[in-house]
């Protein structure tokens, strides 16, 4: 199914008017339906939106001195490498996984990271992803990379054939919505591999409100 930015305004739009009135801000959702996926297939794309998401994703950055000042200033927390050996807690560290969405790990402690946080990072997919320009050498400057995951979401595959994930905010403009969710849908359609014929359908939706079919 070949999709417009238009038609995904339209049903934006028609979201909106289904959502009621809510004393709190919502996020606008989408989820996309697949079909005639073969067996095996796996998806896991990272994304980052145009037009940000409804609230910015939360960083942690497991880091030694040579990034300790930058992960100080632009990650929501931090962890120095020479800690690591304090988080033997497991509820600590499943406490600390649950508040980031994403972690940024110097690629020289690597081997640390994965023996003190790996058991637990892997089974809930926070795993610092090198695709994502997660796992980053001592020298680097960590600004661009923040702030690319801070829009940046997450389309995962996993038991059922639907993939879902937030637009951004309500209250966010019609035309910008549209935008993150046809960046959603493009990005997307390349890693299928019958492209659009995989995509039985696709429904936006806000937090409280109906669901509405991108047609």
């Amino acid at each position: 199914m070949a999709i417009s930015r238009e038609s995904f305004k339209k049903a934006i739009i028609e979201a909106k008017k289904q959502s009621g009135d809510r004393k709190f801000k919502q996020s606008l959702d989408i989820a996309i339906n697949l079909k005639l996926l073969p067996k095996g297939t796996k998806i896991e794309e990272h994304i980052q939106l145009p037009q940000g998401r409804a609230k910015p994703a939360k960083i942690c950055g497991l880091v030694s001195a040579e990034l300790k000042d930058q992960a100080s200033k632009l990650c929501d927390s931090m962890v120095l490498a020479d800690d690591f050996p304090k988080w033997t807690d497991k509820r600590k560290i499943k406490k600390l996984l649950s508040e980031h969405h994403f972690f940024i790990a110097q690629a020289n402690i690597m081997a640390q990271v994965a023996k003190t946080f790996g058991k637990y990072m892997g089974p809930r997919g926070k795993m610092p992803n090198p695709k994502a320009g997660q796992i980053v050498p001592p020298k680097v400057n960590l600004e661009p990379i923040v702030k690319k995951l801070k829009a940046t979401v997450v389309l995962k595959l996993t038991k059922s054939p639907v993939l879902h994930t937030t637009l951004g905010s309500q209250e966010l403009d019609d035309d910008k919505l549209a935008e993150n969710a046809y960046h959603i849908y493009e990005a997307i359609l390349h890693v299928l591999p019958n492209h659009d014929q995989n995509i039985a359908s696709m429904f936006v939706k806000t937090t409280m409100g109906k669901a509405v079919k991108v047609a």
